[in-house]
């Protein structure tokens, strides 16, 4: 079946965003936040199976400056994750009327799902998440993240990156790599530090890193793990970069039926 495509307007700006599968208030929603240089179209067929397989509506969108939404002011505050974890999610949420939510975040989108999740419930309102899924998620900044990040730089400038990734952020292109690379790389940001959010996540977790990440190591695994105030399980890929969904989609794909079906049971 294919993707119903739609903008969600937040805050005055136009997201793209795409639906699988059931949609509206009643059924329960993955929402797929995605990574420091994703969009709409980098899920590629993945929302479709995970619809498949769950019975659940999946919802995708494109933060400003990325895919076909509308652009955003570059540089980004180094608080960016925060931002849309705490203040825009919500409101996408709202606009998406989902009601029911399993977040699926990757690297940047991990970060944004534990801080919504924390502010969700220090809000003390109705619980709307009940569980996450975190993919090579962030909750401190490590030299090996950077020292990745500088080489992202190097191949954009250098070699293809650029061509590679206008193909899914169009005119976006330079606003979405430039906004994600130079936060990353001031030194300001060697202070991102996501800790003092963990304990208020107390909704089922579950963690999948990849062994051979380039852009962090088993460590910020292990302050999740140690720091959620939550059920938290961790899967560790052996042989696997920084996109697990891609690299061992059935193991991935496995582990968000699993917590699906216990969030929504």
């Amino acid at each position: 079946m294919e993707a119903r495509r739609e903008e969600l307007v937040v805050g005055g700006t136009r997201l793209e965003a795409a639906w699988h599968g059931p949609t509206g208030e009643a059924p329960p929603t993955l929402v797929l936040l995605h990574e420091g240089l994703g969009s709409v179209s980098t899920w590629r067929d993945w929302p479709a199976r995970l619809a498949r397989e769950t019975a659940c509506g999946v919802l995708v969108y494109s933060r400003a400056g990325y895919g076909r939404s509308d652009s955003t002011p570059v540089p980004r505050p180094l608080d960016y994750m925060e931002r849309e974890g705490r203040d825009v999610l919500p409101e996408v949420l709202d606009a998406a009327g989902v009601r029911r939510a399993l977040l699926v975040g990757h690297s940047d989108g991990g970060s944004i799902a534990i801080v919504h999740a924390a502010t969700e419930e220090a809000k003390g309102s109705e619980r709307r998440v009940r569980g996450l899924v975190l993919l090579a998620p962030h909750v401190v900044c490590e030299d090996v993240s950077v020292r990745a990040i500088e080489a992202a730089r190097g191949e954009y400038e250098r070699g293809d990156l650029r061509a590679r990734l206008e193909r899914h952020h169009g005119a976006n292109v330079d606003v979405a790599f430039w906004g994600w690379n130079r936060a990353w790389l001031d030194p300001g940001f060697r202070a991102f530090d996501l800790m003092r959010y963990l304990p208020g996540v107390r909704v089922p977790t579950a963690v999948l890193q990849g062994e051979r990440d380039p852009y962090g190591t088993v460590r910020q695994v292990e302050l999740i793990a140690a720091g959620c105030g939550g059920p938290v399980t961790v899967t560790m890929l052996p042989e696997v970069g920084h996109a697990p969904q891609r690299e061992r989609e059935d193991e991935t794909t496995a582990a968000v039926v699993e917590l699906a079906r216990r969030v929504f049971a």
